[in-house]
């Protein structure tokens, strides 16, 4: 068993449990997303990012490509919701909160292609 892919698959997959959680319910209420469980996948993602860095392969670079991109879109969705807690003294829109989900479910796709090039990754190198 190799120890570096347990790792990476272990925080790869974390990372797509914490994405999944943050867009879990309904995406107008701010009461169903959690701003921790946001900025958790963020720093999740990161450190799946920074273990990929240094694989040179084709599929290494593709999941790091996706996981990149999941980092960009969880960074813009964070960087809304502090702007809109730290600049507005009422509670997070209905509409503010449907923008920073959306920008969730995005980095959920990115992270389902990781998670997807992982697994066939995985099964290539069994045959």
């Amino acid at each position: 068993m190799n120890l570096e892919r347990v790792v990476f698959g272990f925080f790869i997959i974390l990372a797509l449990a914490l994405n999944l959680g943050f867009v879990a319910g309904e995406i107008d209420n701010p009461a169903h997303h959690s701003p921790w469980l946001l900025f958790s996948a963020l720093i999740i993602g990161l450190i799946t990012s920074g273990l990929k860095l240094g694989d040179r392969s084709q599929l290494g670079a593709l999941v790091l490509a996706a996981s990149l991109v999941a980092n960009l879109l969880l960074m813009i969705a964070v960087s809304v919701w502090a702007v809109a807690e730290g600049g507005l003294d009422e509670a997070i829109s209905p509409g503010l909160i449907v923008a920073i989900v959306s920008l969730g479910y995005g980095a959920l796709a990115a992270n389902v292609v990781s998670v997807a090039v992982l697994v066939s990754d995985t099964l290539m190198s069994r045959q």
